[in-house]
């Protein structure tokens, strides 16, 4: 068999995607294309047609057809079973057999045909094979990635050795009255010429040991390490490494010193983070099989002036929570009135870094009314097709959950799915339809989802994952006020609320 080209066109002959398998022009092949339609007869049913020197074998795609070009020498038969992996291939990328949706995915179908025919022959593969290949999933780069890892972690290693060395230096000098060896270099300042060359270290560094963006799960960022209370120790710590000639290590800090920022403009000095993560798996028939809710009070000190303050929490929460403070909070004044300060009344909370202050769990199994959101599946069988009803509904008033999206499982191949009755929007992605609200609160507590899918049965829509964000906590802790430890005068602070699921499941 010797396949000349495959195309994805429409019922006229235009071309969406199209890859020819041997040497052949561009007009050539836009002329046998334009011929494709024109052999068509009404009335039958073709799976080819020839012409003096070529044959074409196609199959219908909704309104689009899969199109291979081969020579008149070719097996039939190969022909045929060739073109229905073709087939099989163009809804594996295409949710949607319209136009739009082919040329979004040209570039993956381009690459799942050179994978099934090389240099016009075709090669020994399947479905399962075609979609790993496109994927290029490569133990190598796997290997990579962890050498690239383990470089930044040894980097990482020998800026905190040397950071020791140096605070070790500094402190010996200090006790003989002299400034450190490294400070005679540069002055204990860092001018623009300084930020030249370390940028330029930095750079060069990069190439040899790239970084990993790591994912960002928190709304102000941490920083590996400590190295003074104010931006120009930092900077004066870079250039006291660079002076030593330890480039990596100063790169690293550089790195460190500038993620180690507020965030955002509208945090005060004081500022409170509560993050919750939650992870439940319910049944079909709405009960809980495990629910563990998990809660992180951080505090941000930004102004060395409020070093000394106490957070007061109030929490309303009647359920058995498990509240645990860090071993330098003050347990008993939490316990007797909710009050989070340091043991050591003297000594400060550190600034410029995230602290975590306040530990809460719930764990527990078997409670519905535990849920934030109660999403029932209810599939039933209708001739080979499936009628599907999803209903949502907000259990806890309390809560506004936004950016809700249900993701409901579709059956494998290519089914067709018709939507009746739905709140918000859906999209059909791979093989999940994702249903989206935008917000669901006190004031739109229950939404409903109706289609029919063909052909499906009902253990196909399962297991459904829910996700969302949301700026209000299940569990009901939150600060009152904060206050100075010496003298009990409030002190501005600002808040942040942070729930989401980890894991959100309907089995």
């Amino acid at each position: 068999m010797v396949l000349i080209a495959a195309t994805v066109c429409t019922k006229s002959g235009k071309a969406l995607v199209s890859r020819q398998f041997v040497e052949m022009t561009k007009a050539r092949i836009e002329g046998l294309l334009a011929a494709f339609p024109k052999l068509m007869t009404g009335g039958r049913q073709h799976t080819f047609v020839e012409t003096e020197s070529v044959r074409y074998v196609y199959q219908p795609l909704d309104k689009l057809y899969m199109l291979l070009i081969t020579t008149k020498a070719s097996n039939i038969l190969e022909d045929l079973e060739t073109l229905r992996l073709f087939s099989r291939v163009v809804p594996e990328y295409c949710t949607q057999l319209t136009e739009v949706e082919v040329l979004n995915q040209a570039f993956n179908l381009l690459f799942a045909f050179d994978e099934i025919v090389a240099l016009g022959y075709r090669e020994s593969v399947n479905l399962a094979q075609v979609r790993s290949f496109v994927e290029m999933d490569s133990h190598e780069e796997k290997i990579y990635q962890a050498v690239r890892q383990t470089q930044e972690r040894e980097a990482a290693n020998r800026m905190r050795e040397r950071a020791k060395e140096l605070q070790r230096e500094r402190l010996e000098a200090a006790k003989r009255g002299q400034p450190p060896r490294s400070q005679v270099s540069f002055g204990g300042g860092f001018g623009s010429s300084n930020i030249a060359n370390a940028s330029s270290a930095v750079e060069s560094i990069a190439e040899k040991i790239p970084s990993t963006p790591a994912r960002d799960t928190r709304g102000a960022s941490r920083s590996a390490m400590k190295l003074g209370s104010r931006g120009t120790d930092a900077d004066s710590f870079v250039s006291r490494l660079r002076s030593e000639g330890d480039t990596a290590a100063a790169v690293a800090t550089a790195t460190a010193a500038a993620v180690d920022k507020p965030a955002a403009p509208n945090q005060k000095d004081v500022h409170l983070r509560f993050e919750e993560r939650l992870n439940l798996v319910a049944g079909r028939d709405g009960d809980i099989q495990s629910f563990e809710l998990s809660g992180l009070l951080t505090l941000r000190i930004s102004n060395e002036q409020f070093g000394r303050i106490h957070v007061h929490v109030d929490n309303k929460d009647t359920r058995p929570l498990q509240l645990q403070t860090h071993p330098n909070v003050d347990k008993e004044a939490f316990r007797s009135a909710g009050v989070i300060g340091l043991k050591q009344a003297q000594r400060p909370f550190p600034l410029h870094s995230d602290v975590g202050v306040l530990k809460w769990r719930l764990a527990t199994a078997g409670d519905d009314r535990l849920a934030p959101l109660a999403v029932n599946c209810w599939p039933s069988e209708n001739g080979g097709a499936c009628d599907v009803n999803i209903e949502f509904e907000l259990q806890q008033p309390h809560l506004e959950l936004a950016d809700v999206t249900i993701a409901v499982p579709l059956p494998a191949g290519n089914p067709t799915v018709v939507v009746h009755q739905w709140e918000g929007s859906y999209t059909q992605k791979g093989r999940s339809l994702l249903w989206t609200i935008p917000v669901i609160s006190d004031r739109l507590k229950t939404g409903t989802l109706e289609l029919t899918v063909t052909p499906a049965i009902p253990n196909d829509f399962f297991p459904l994952t829910v996700t969302w964000t949301s700026e209000t906590s299940l569990a009901m802790i939150t600060a009152n006020k904060v206050t100075s430890a010496d003298d009990g005068s409030p002190v501005d602070f600002s808040q942040e609320i942070s729930f989401h699921p980890d894991k959100y499941e309907i089995v």
